[in-house]
C-alpha cells in the first residue's frame, strides 16, 4: 500500500509497505541537480553529495560508518542532472537508526572547510578517472552536443576549474537555498508503519522551513551535429543520439518499446545485427533519458576503428527502417513482456521500490501503481509506436566520437546529423 502525506515540517512523505519484507529503505530526494547550478557553481550538487557523508557536529564520518556497518546496512547517494538522492537500507528493526543518520546529515551537516579541501581532491581525481575512460567521455560529449550552451549539456561532476574554485561559502549558500523541505521528498519502502515513519521524521526535523523546486529554463531546439575527440585508443567509442520527449509526455511509454526494439535488449535489432551476426562490437546499446522539459535517445558502442563506418551505416539503416515501417507484432510482444518483467522484478526489493516511489513523487508529483504503469504499456498499439518511431528518426542527430579520428573522417549529411 502506498501512502503520501505532507508533514508539518513541509516535507513530502511517501511510503510503501511490503508485507513480506524484513528490510526498510529510506531515501531523501532533493529536487536539485547539476542543471540547477550556475556556471560558477558547476559540480556543487555532486560536491555536496560527498560532503554530507563527512558527518555532523555530533557524528564523525567514522561514527556514521561504524553505526551502519554494525547493523549490516547499505548507505549511499547519487547525483543526477535534476535531483540528488541519499538513502540507507537496513533491517526494519533498525528504522530509528536510519532516520537518525539521514536526518542528521540532511539538516545539520558539518560542511567543514577541512572536509571540503579533502573532498575537492577526491572529486578532481574522479573527474580525471572519467577522462581516462573513453566510453564515459563519448557519452558526456554526446550530452554536450544534444544540449549545447545549456546546463543539461554539462557534466554532473563539474569541471576541474569549477571544482578547484569551489569555496566553502559557495557550498554553504547552495545548501541553504536548495536543501529545504519544500524541495524534498522522503520515500520509505519495506516493513514499516507509515505513522511511525511520519512521526519519526517530524521529531527529528531541525532544518529551516520553506524552500521550493528550482525554476528552470528549457533548452532551445539547437543541437551541435558532430564532435570528434582524437585519442590513440584501441577501440573507437561512438554515440549517435537524437532529442526526444520529456518525462511528462505520454509517448514515453511508446518510446520505451522503441528503445527496447532498437538496442535495449538481447533480441534488439542492433545487438543482433552488430554483435551476433557480424561480430563488429562487444558492447552495443541504446537508452532513453527523460528530463523535465526535454529528452533523448542514444545509441552507443565500442568497436575497432576500421569498423566504425560500417557500424554507423548499420545504425543509420536500422533507424530509417524503424521510422519507415515501425516494428513487428512479434517485437511488440517481446518488448511488452520485457518491460512488464523488468517492472515486476524491481518490486521484489525494498531499495528499488523506494526509488520508484521517491522518483515518482519528486519528478511527477504522484506515484502510479505498478498495475497502472503496466496497463499503459499493455495498451500500446503498433500505430502509436510507429508514429513515435517516425518522430524520433526525423529528429536531427548528433554524433560523438572518441578515438583515432578527426572531424573530416565523418560526413554529417550521410549520417543525418544536425
Amino acid at each position: 500500500m502506498i501512502r503520501t502525506e505532507m508533514l508539518l515540517s513541509g516535507l513530502t512523505l511517501v511510503t510503501e509497505r511490503m508485507d513480506d519484507a524484513r528490510s526498510v529503505c529510506i531515501g531523501f530526494w532533493v529536487g536539485t541537480g547539476a542543471r540547477d547550478e550556475g556556471a560558477t557553481q558547476a559540480g556543487a550538487s555532486h560536491f555536496l553529495e560527498h560532503l554530507l557523508f563527512k558527518g555532523t557536529p555530533e557524528r564523525s564520518p567514522s561514527d556514521i560508518a561504524e553505526a551502519v556497518d554494525e547493523v549490516g546496512g547499505d548507505f549511499n547517494a547519487f547525483t543526477t542532472k535534476e535531483y540528488t538522492s541519499f538513502y540507507i537500507r537496513l533491517l526494519a528493526e533498525h528504522l530509528p537508526l536510519g532516520l537518525d543518520i539521514l536526518s542528521d546529515i540532511m539538516w545539520k551537516p558539518a560542511l567543514r572547510p577541512t572536509d571540503l579541501e579533502a573532498e575537492r581532491q577526491v572529486i578532481l581525481d574522479e573527474i580525471l578517472m572519467h577522462a581516462d575512460e573513453p566510453s564515459d567521455e563519448a557519452a558526456e560529449q554526446s550530452s554536450a552536443l544534444l544540449f549545447p550552451d545549456h546546463p543539461l549539456g554539462r557534466e554532473v561532476l563539474g569541471t576541474q576549474e569549477s571544482v578547484a574554485a569551489m569555496s566553502a561559502d559557495r557550498i554553504r549558500d547552495f545548501f541553504a537555498l536548495h536543501y529545504r523541505p519544500g524541495n524534498m521528498v522522503v520515500a520509505v519502502a519495506g516493513d514499516l508503519d507509515h505513522r511511525v515513519v511520519a512521526d519519526g521524521l517530524e521529531s527529528r526535523f531541525s532544518g529551516p522551513a520553506g524552500g521550493a523546486t528550482p525554476e528552470r529554463q528549457p533548452p532551445d531546439d539547437k543541437v551541435e551535429p558532430l564532435r570528434v575527440t582524437r585519442r590513440a585508443t584501441e577501440q573507437a567509442h561512438v554515440v549517435l543520439a537524437s532529442r526526444s520527449v520529456n518525462r511528462f509526455d505520454r509517448r514515453r511509454y511508446a518510446l520505451a518499446v522503441v528503445n527496447h526494439v532498437l538496442g535495449g535488449g538481447l533480441s534488439s535489432r542492433l545487438f543482433q545485427e552488430i554483435r551476433e551476426r557480424r561480430g563488429l562490437a562487444y558492447s552495443v546499446w541504446s537508452e532513453r533519458v527523460a528530463y523535465h522539459d526535454a529528452g533523448s535517445v542514444s545509441v552507443g558502442m565500442g568497436t575497432s576503428p576500421e569498423h566504425v563506418a560500417e557500424v554507423l551505416d548499420i545504425v543509420s539503416t536500422e533507424l530509417e527502417l524503424l521510422g519507415a515501417e515501425g516494428i513487428t507484432e512479434r517485437e511488440l510482444v517481446i518488448a511488452k513482456g520485457n518491460l512488464r518483467a523488468e517492472t515486476l522484478l524491481a518490486c521484489e526489493d525494498s531499495g528499488a521500490r523506494m526509488s520508484r516511489i521517491g522518483a515518482g513523487m519528486l519528478l511527477h508529483g504522484e506515484v502510479l501503481t505498478v498495475d497502472e504503469v503496466l496497463a499503459r504499456v499493455e495498451a500500446l498499439t503498433l500505430d502509436e509506436i510507429h508514429a513515435t518511431a517516425a518522430e524520433l528518426v526525423a529528429a536531427p542527430r548528433t554524433l560523438s566520437v572518441v578515438g583515432p579520428f578527426d572531424d573530416s573522417d565523418f560526413d554529417p549529411s550521410r549520417l543525418g546529423l544536425g
